[in-house]
């Protein structure tokens, strides 16, 4: 006779076999011929108070799922909840196995057999890793991000996955906080487009098991945490909250996202998480939500800290009165809100609006049809790392790569006849490029650099470290182990370089030295880099510098040093093809800035899209009393919306087909494009306004529109934008949204910088 455990393994492996192919019956209606409210209402009406607030109750994956039942302590408790029906979501379970054997026991073992939600942090990829976001908005290709996206929910959604912790959508203009990776950058327009771009990639059609749940965070205000320390207080006015902050969430839930994440940060003052305004009154009300908002991790009870709620009891009061709808590993709910509804201080109406929220986005994503509908053992099997998601992640990586200086033609390189010195750890690499949070990837699954640059075999390639960035590596001390001493490599790269027709320097920050919190108050090239860099100069000027990096460095030594500099960010799986594709001219350089680059990182915060003072520039001769510093110039060192190419475009000729622009009607303005070289190209024409006089003051200038024009050898396009009404509203001191009369100035260019302007006068 055989064991209990060999039966049990049996019976295992046949739900392995069969179990995901054959939707099993669940115990409550589901009558197709009814509308999902009505469905959604018959379960609550029957759901005990425990079932109700274990919907709002999300827990992180806990045990070997698959292996013996936990038996005592934390992990028995979860498997014990997950059980009674006492839990609604979990994080962290990946894998086709895992999923499905606790998709079972949710469905089969339970009272009412609700199905669970599995999310996971797939931010820019699952096993084939993409570029960074902050990578991916520097192409400003809206459809190749998109492509992006869907990869990784494809990916995501083999192993079981049927939720992401995406897109971040804050806006930010401190590159000292380590997730300006995570996100679009420093500009509500570009990141509104990018944000809708994202959550279309990741959502699409919710009937497909190729799309996952998307989800819009951190509402609101992280980007502009204080000193770009993570965590951080936030503190910023109505009218930066509503015109800066606000937009791209606003453009996600346009989108149609369907989950929404609260911030760790305060907000003026209240932690978002118990922020009711935030998530009451403007998301669920004004702006009428209708999907439902998940905590981060442990935020709710962080609210004790923040020195705003007494303790658990009270930090799950105010985030659920606050529209905080589930717990994501605080235990806050599923250990306080019974007491707190038959105290009174919670309304059970509360309780119900919130698991009704859960509760329709399960039945949107198709789950109570078929909870199995994320498992299946042959999709994930030949899915994951698809040819087709390779070549699309090397495309984005591509557009991702931004073009800084190229003096004298140095780039593209000779395919041919040249000696080359590679230089630099980061060259080498295999696992930096996946960059921060992609925590699926196998570690040394990027392609390098060097492997890349080998592809191009006609050139004689040599290749030395010079010096580790860092001494050790782990995921969360990366600060202790960067190397400020070890220069024991440079002899050999300067030897190479002293012998080499071009030097190619792969310097900049490793992959987990950017994210989430991992900031930084010296934003030049960590450890002895900037000092190898300065000695290869030495014997070799000729010096391509490759930056690897999550956030703008300033490098101004670089900046005026170095002839060629590309910024390629941390691109994934194929970096070193991308990388390889652009210095050999097999692509043509297109990407443009998200962000602001410093000359020093006294100047951050630095942004494109600033105001006024009264004094901005000097008054007479010499005087001091104006806005500046007196050891730094004011301007950047690359500004927002900047990169080259290896072609020359010229713009000139800019036309408004009038200058009156009243209600309902729209004006053309207009400028020529011109490719004044042999190198066919794109470039991206990029729109901003500046609003004259309004009843809050305005920013020097506002990006509100661009287009990706293609050119081929000394072609001219004219290229062509429209102006309505609504592109040229605010936030104003009405504190609402409205277009307010007056004069707006127009440019047109390749950057936050563009010089050709009109002027146009909207009237009411």
């Amino acid at each position: 006779m055989k064991s209990k455990s060999n039966i049990l393994s049996i019976l295992f492996l046949y739900y392995i076999v069969v179990g995901c192919s054959v939707s099993k019956p669940i115990k409550i209606n589901n009558n197709a011929n009814t509308t999902i409210e009505f469905k959604v209402d018959s379960i609550v009406n029957i759901m005990t108070l425990d079932e109700k607030i274990g919907q709002l109750n999300q827990y992180n994956g806990f045990w070997d799922i698959t292996g013996p039942l936990p038996k005592d302590g934390q992990a028995a408790q979860k498997y014990d909840h997950i059980k009674k029906g006492l839990v609604g979501s979990m994080l962290n379970v990946k894998g086709f196995k895992d999923v499905y054997a606790l998709q079972k026991i949710a469905v089969e073992q339970t009272r009412l057999g609700i199905p669970l939600l599995f999310g996971f942090d797939v931010i820019h990829g699952y096993k084939t890793i993409s570029p960074i976001p902050l990578a991916e908005a520097a192409s400003w290709d809206l459809i190749a991000i998109k492509k992006s996206a869907q990869i990784a929910a494809e990916e995501a959604a083999s192993v079981g996955i049927n939720w992401t912790f995406a897109p971040m959508v804050d806006i930010s203009r401190d590159a000292r906080w380590g997730r300006v990776m995570e996100g679009a950058g420093e500009d509500s327009f570009l990141g509104s487009k990018i944000a809708e771009a994202r959550v279309n990639g990741f959502q699409g059609d919710l009937k497909s098991t190729k799309n996952i749940l998307a989800c819009a965070k951190h509402f609101a205000g992280y980007g502009f945490a204080e000193s770009g320390k993570d965590y951080n207080t936030v503190n910023v006015s109505n009218e930066l909250l509503h015109n800066t902050i606000l937009p791209p969430f606003k453009a996600a839930l346009n989108a149609g996202v369907k989950t929404f994440m609260n911030s760790f940060n305060e907000l003026n003052g209240i932690p978002a998480t118990g922020n009711r305004y935030l998530q009451r009154d403007l998301l669920k009300g004004e702006w009428n939500f209708d999907g439902f908002v998940v905590s981060d991790w442990g935020s709710i009870n962080e609210m004790i800290v923040h020195g705003y709620a007494k303790d658990s009891k009270h930090a799950a009061e105010l985030a659920i009165n606050a529209g905080s709808d589930v717990d994501m590993e605080s235990y806050a709910y599923v250990e306080n809100l019974k007491a707190l509804i038959k105290e009174g201080k919670v309304r059970e109406q509360t309780l119900n609006e919130s698991v009704r929220r859960v509760l329709r986005v399960k039945y949107e994503l198709g789950l109570f049809d078929n909870p199995y509908k994320y498992c299946n053992d042959s999709i994930e099997k030949v899915t994951l790392g698809k040819t087709e998601f390779q070549e699309g992640v090397l495309d984005i990586a591509k557009k991702s790569i931004v073009l800084l200086k190229n003096e004298n033609n140095l780039l593209p390189l000779k395919k041919s006849g040249q000696k080359i010195a590679l230089i630099g750890a980061l060259a080498s690499d295999k696992t930096s490029p996946l960059g921060s949070w992609r925590i699926a990837a196998d570690e040394n699954s990027a392609v390098s650099v060097l492997e890349g640059m080998k592809n191009y075999p006609n050139n004689e390639l040599k290749y030395a470290k010079g010096a580790d960035v860092a001494i050790g590596r782990t995921e969360f001390m990366w600060e202790t182990l960067i190397n400020n001493v070890d220069t024991s490599g440079f002899s050999e790269a300067i030897e190479n370089a002293k012998k080499a027709d071009v030097v190619i320097m792969v310097l900049g920050e490793h992959g987990l030295q950017s994210g989430e919190g991992r900031s930084r108050a010296d934003i030049g090239l960590p450890g002895v880099q900037q000092q190898l860099l300065e000695e290869v100069y030495k014997v070799n000027k000729n010096i391509v510098l490759v930056l690897t990096n999550g956030r703008p460095l300033a490098i101004p030594w670089a900046a005026t040093h170095i002839p060629a500099i590309i910024e390629t960010w941390h691109l994934g799986t194929q970096s070193g093809n991308a990388i390889a594709q652009v210095l050999y001219g097999d692509y043509n350089p297109s990407g443009k800035l998200p962000m602001t680059f410093p000359r020093n990182v006294g100047q951050v915060p630095i942004y494109y899209n600033y105001k006024n003072t009264g004094r901005p520039t000097m008054s007479e001769p010499d005087s001091v009393f104006w806005s500046h510093y007196i050891d730094e110039k004011n301007t950047p060192l690359f500004p927002f919306g900047f990169g080259l190419s290896y072609s020359n475009f010229e713009y000139s000729n800019i036309t408004a087909s009038k200058n009156i622009l009243e209600s309902n009607q729209f004006i053309e303005v207009s400028v020529m494009l011109k490719n004044n070289s042999s190198v066919p190209g794109r470039e991206v024409v990029q729109l901003y306004t500046r609003d004259m006089i309004g009843s809050l003051t305005r920013p020097v200038k506002e990006l509100k529109g661009f287009e990706l024009i293609d050119l081929g050898p000394f072609e001219s396009k004219r290229v062509t934008f429209k102006i309505d009404e609504k592109m040229l509203a605010f936030y104003t001191a009405n504190n609402k949204w409205e277009t307010e009369e007056g004069l707006f100035k127009v440019f047109i260019g390749g950057s936050s910088d563009a010089k050709l302007e009109t002027e146009i006068y909207f009237k009411k």
